[in-house]
């Protein structure tokens, strides 16, 4: 296989330190004695299970429902969870939902995906911030980078695992996430937090929330933070430190009885450090590039909601987004318009219509490199859409069907529909199964289409006796198809005691048209010099794939209002069938989502105003990237010395000295190493 794959080996060294600190929480996250369990409003764990079933998603079914009902596969991260996790940035956060694979790549960058395709650029995860997509159409996927929130403001993160391209349209495929902030009724007075750290140097964050008359409610919020370099595989430092200022508003107003608007914008700026490893034509024909990415934007997001007589309802969102990137491989600036109206009636007694409309403009403006560019480098797309969904009621607090599709017309695949049939039934109160069948589209984007990339470089005669040095290029391709996904689902959830809850999904994925790439027919260039071929690897869709798993999750309340166990297990396997493809190197993707995954979660209150949590994880190996499996620990231990002041202690990524976690490969950058981070944090409301 002529590209160049650089190998990371683990490091399974356990200082002294870690051992003596893990067994000892442990042992105290692990070994609380019931009889010694005293109920007290101010040490509650989390919800009660009774509350945590009743907790309302919108993300299944664009309305509000209750989650223990939901037909699909839905984890909800409350703000409790975020907090109590230790997490400091969202994709650290979804670490904790079954079947969610999270990877860091370097310091600054992750592998985000849900059922398998794991990359940076995961081009099958719909991601949402209140509504606005964060899904970047230049080479599909989400700069995670780029996307924050202040922690304490976030209300809950809702995580849908499989499709659901028939509310939400394209590239909802393996599945959607949404961040949900809290209305700003709900976090008046003030904040403040700070902390540091050995990766997390220095954060802070401040908010102020106030009436506006008598019908509107405000919050303002900043926040910042500077976190260090990762190490590579010598221990050396890796170069992807990165800091980022960000800040904004928003108001929630109640315009009548039965009217509501909500307005909301950030502004953020921050640079992120990385080295890419960029094809060069001279010797030694690669090039380590230290880089510095300047990562500036803002967007502003109008909501209004209408209730109308008989339960019905209408909103209309509107938002603008605005990026910019401005790194070695490429700059990019990029403008999103949207608007999205909806509306909700029922039909008798059992039937409940929901349609809707939405338009979508972006415009982006590149300038390449010889590593990266566009052509055209600037480009406009539109996407028109319409959906339309009816909730069947078959009986009565039982049996429910819901059918819908989405309809959209794009600039690269013209019309396509995607369609989806749920049906849950309750027999019982505390049980609920449910089965769903779904289709859903993942549309080309730019670097699909218009991008070329400069690979690697093959020295002389490399091809054949004589042939001069050759450039291997990835080349987009017009007229491509849609990747298509033909899913379906089986989910059961049982509360078979107060303290006692299962959630299980069982899934069955079927890919058509999935992208790969195809070798062209060598050519010649002469600029840049020196004269040289080049081997294009064209854009194709070429590649079908087949998926299956389940993922498994248990909620213990061993002692109510003390002590909460939580476990998640999920497991994936993916069966690719390639086509006519010269290099085999395209059958990655198998091995690049692990297999096994598990997590176990203990929180605990030992005494009023204490609190700790153990979190383990078990990762699995990933064949394609020379990763071995690895296991790591997470504790927090938070203290309440008086009402609103918080002080907690959080150390990561402890059991392994250091360990790599995934490699980027299209866009090479430096991978580097997690190692053990200890930080301390100060929360203070008033």
């Amino acid at each position: 296989m002529p590209f160049e794959k650089k190998v990371y080996s683990s490091v399974p060294s356990h200082p002294a330190w870690t051992r003596r600190l893990l067994l000892t929480a442990l042992l105290l996250s692990f070994s609380v004695s019931p009889a010694s369990a005293q109920r007290s409003a101010s040490q509650l764990v989390d919800l009660s299970l009774e509350e945590l079933m009743d907790i309302e998603v919108s993300l299944v079914s664009r309305k509000a429902e209750r989650i223990f009902d939901t037909a699909a596969a839905v984890a909800v991260l409350t703000g409790e969870d975020l907090r109590r996790s230790g997490a400091t940035s969202i994709p650290e956060a979804l670490r904790l939902v079954p079947g969610v694979q999270v990877a860091h790549i370097d310091a600054n960058k992750w592998a985000v995906s849900a059922r398998g395709f794991t990359g940076r650029f995961a081009q099958k995860l719909l991601v949402l911030i209140d509504g606005r997509s964060v899904y970047t159409p230049l080479f599909s996927g989400v700069y995670w980078e780029a996307q924050d929130v202040l922690l304490e403001d976030v209300e809950r993160i809702e995580v849908i695992r499989g499709p659901g391209g028939t509310l939400w349209g394209a590239n909802a495929v393996n599945g959607i996430i949404n961040i949900v902030t809290r209305e700003a009724g709900n976090t008046q007075g003030g904040h403040v937090s700070a902390g540091t750290g050995s990766e997390e140097t220095g954060f802070g964050s401040v908010r102020f929330g106030g009436r506006l008359g008598d019908r509107g409610h405000f919050r303002l919020y900043a926040k910042g933070f500077a976190r260090d370099d990762f190490v590579d595989s010598s221990g050396a430092p890796g170069n992807d430190d990165w800091r980022m200022l960000r800040g904004g508003f928003r108001t929630d107003w109640q315009l009548s009885g039965n009217a509501d608007l909500a307005l909301q914008g950030d502004l953020y700026d921050g640079e992120a450090n990385q080295t890419y490893r960029f094809a060069s034509l001279e010797l030694p024909y690669v090039d380590f590039t230290p880089d510095m990415s300047q990562i500036q934007g803002g967007n502003l997001l109008g909501r209004w909601q209408y209730r109308l007589a008989g339960d019905a309802d209408l909103a209309l969102q509107l938002y603008y987004d605005r990026t910019e990137r401005n790194e070695a491989l490429l700059r990019e600036a990029r403008d999103t318009y949207d608007a999205d109206f909806q509306h909700r009636f029922a039909l008798g007694d059992r039937q409940e219509l929901l349609w809707g409309l939405g338009y979508r403009l972006t415009r982006d403006r590149t300038t390449g490199s010889f590593a990266a560019s566009f052509d055209p480098e600037n480009r406009s797309i539109d996407l028109f859409s319409a959906f339309l969904q009816d909730d069947l009621t078959l009986y009565e607090d039982r049996l429910r069907l819901t059918l819908g599709s989405k309809f959209e017309h794009n600039d690269h695949t013209g019309f396509e529909f995607q369609p989806s049939a749920r049906l849950s039934w309750t027999p019982r109160p505390d049980h609920v199964v449910w089965a769903a069948t779904s289709r859903a589209l993942r549309i080309p984007s730019r670097a699909d289409e218009d991008v070329r990339l400069a690979l690697l470089i093959l020295p002389p005669d490399s091809l054949f006796s004589g042939s001069p040095v050759t450039l291997v290029t990835g080349e987009g391709q017009r007229e491509l198809k849609a990747e298509k996904l033909y899913a379906l689902e089986l989910g059961y959830r049982l509360h078979p005691a107060p303290s006692l809850l299962f959630d299980m999904t069982g899934f069955y994925n079927i890919y058509r048209d999935l992208r790969t790439a195809k070798a062209g027919i060598p050519y010649s260039e002469a600029s840049p010099e020196p004269f040289h071929l080049v081997l294009p690897f064209y854009s194709a869709s070429l590649m079908d794939a087949d998926t299956y798993g389940f993922e498994l999750s248990a909620d213990w309340r061993i002692v109510e209002e003390k002590w909460r166990l939580r476990v998640a297990y999920a497991f994936l396997e993916i069966d690719l069938h390639i086509g006519d493809i010269i290099d085999p190197m395209w059958e990655a993707p198998e091995g690049e989502s692990p297999e096994h995954q598990l997590t176990l979660w203990s929180a605990l209150n030992p005494r009023p105003g204490l609190q700790f949590d153990g979190i383990i994880r078990y990762v699995d190996k990933l064949p394609s990237q020379n990763n071995d499996a690895y296991l790591v620990a997470d504790l927090r231990l938070g203290w309440q010395p008086v009402t609103d002041l918080e002080l907690s202690l959080v150390a990561r990524n402890l059991l392994e000295d250091r360990h790599p976690e995934f490699q980027a490969f299209f866009v090479d950058t430096q991978p580097t190493q997690t190692q053990h981070e200890l930080y301390g944090a100060l929360s203070w409301n008033f």
